[in-house]
């Protein structure tokens, strides 16, 4: 079984620093923003945006800020027991430093553990229990994976954070090809290889998660949401809810649930 032990959010903290230890606990690492130097096993090892680290129990580590200045990042401390067998990257004897392409998926797993253990207790332990197994699955399932250039994944994050700050706008493939100084054909190409989905669809997915906020949450008339999010077709506003969340916006609101946003990001 897999324990949680603590999670920590390290968000902008002039002159960190964590002193040199071998723990009996496995570190996962997610840095958020920002640079972080960790020396390992005295090996000097500098993380970045992106990087995810996978320290096993037992290694020798110690940490500090880079010199460009603080970072941000997520650090969860948990024990195993016999399912390590199931999970090579934890029974040996190394770290590991993975650049995930789901790293969007990983972070709000990261922030959704963190924001649970200070949360309400009751059946705190397994639902922790649960998200850290997702979290243990989904970097597995990344280190099967062939690996992807960097410079791949860089091109799908900066695309990705451009859709998370403009969904409601209108959107072309030749605004993203330029974003990146490529052609429309490799964009789509590079973004799906790295995320699994076109970035288009993303772009639905992002307005019709905000559709659903504000049907359960306000009293804007579907009409309106649509306007809103950009679809100044109402019934392709409607094909697209349906099409994502096999509802009508009226079923979605009789149900009164909101949608798993993990499950129908991706």
């Amino acid at each position: 079984m897999y324990t949680v032990d603590s999670v920590y959010h390290d968000l902008m903290i002039p002159g960190w620093r964590t002193m040199q230890e071998r723990i009996k606990l496995n570190v996962l690492i997610l840095v958020i923003e920002g640079k972080v130097v960790y020396y390992i096993e005295k090996t000097r090892v500098v993380l970045e945006q992106g990087d995810l680290l996978i320290l096993p129990n037992l290694i020798d580590r110690a940490g500090e800020d880079h010199e460009s200045g603080p970072h941000q990042k997520y650090t969860i401390l948990f024990t195993s027991g016999e399912e390590t067998e199931l999970l090579p990257f934890l029974r040996q004897d190394r770290h590991t430093i993975l650049k995930p392409r789901s790293f969007e998926a990983l972070r709000r797993r990261f922030e959704k553990l963190f924001m649970e253990m200070r949360g309400v207790k009751s059946f705190r332990s397994m639902i922790c229990q649960g998200i850290l197994q997702e979290l243990l699955g989904i970097t597995a399932r990344e280190l099967e994976q062939p690996e992807i250039a960097p410079m791949k994944v860089q091109y799908a994050r900066t695309i990705q954070n451009y859709l998370l700050c403009h969904y409601r706008e209108s959107i072309e493939i030749e605004q993203l090809a330029k974003l990146i100084g490529c052609s429309e054909n490799y964009t789509i190409s590079v973004y799906k290889e790295v995320t699994g989905q076109s970035p288009i669809k993303y772009l639905h997915r992002l307005r019709i998660l905000e559709a659903c906020y504000l049907l359960l949450n306000t009293k804007t008339t579907v009409a309106a949401i649509s306007q809103y999010l950009g679809y100044y077709d109402a019934s392709y506003f409607f094909r697209m809810f349906k099409q994502l969340t096999s509802m009508s916006p009226s079923e979605f609101i009789a149900i009164g649930q909101p949608l798993d946003m993990e499950d129908f990001l991706g």
